[in-house]
């Protein structure tokens, strides 16, 4: 009985990291997948990212994640109002 309290006493000092300096993180060999030339609300939408035992909360890395692809979706409708004012405004230069 006092072996299994030991281990558990263990595995939770070392698990929330209070057993001095964590070590390097471990790679999973998973690299999230985004483009190159650049980054859209629905490629935002679509990333997901490898768990792992440390890392941050998870349910404030997704709150972040949906208040950027908001962000960006806002930005992209934006953007294609201009462009198509700017279109329009040109055209009309144009006659």
């Amino acid at each position: 009985m006092l072996a299994v309290l030991a281990a558990i006493f263990l595995v939770t000092v070392l698990a929330t990291g209070r057993g001095g300096r964590l070590g390097p993180p471990l790679r999973d060999g998973v690299r999230p997948i985004l483009p190159d030339d650049g980054i859209g609300a629905e490629d935002l939408s679509a990333l997901r990212l490898a768990v792992g035992v440390r890392g941050y909360r998870m349910d404030q890395v997704d709150e972040v994640l949906d208040r950027l692809g908001e962000e960006l979706t806002r930005r992209e409708q934006r953007t294609g109002e201009l462009e198509a004012r700017l279109a329009e405004l040109e055209a009309r230069a144009e006659d």
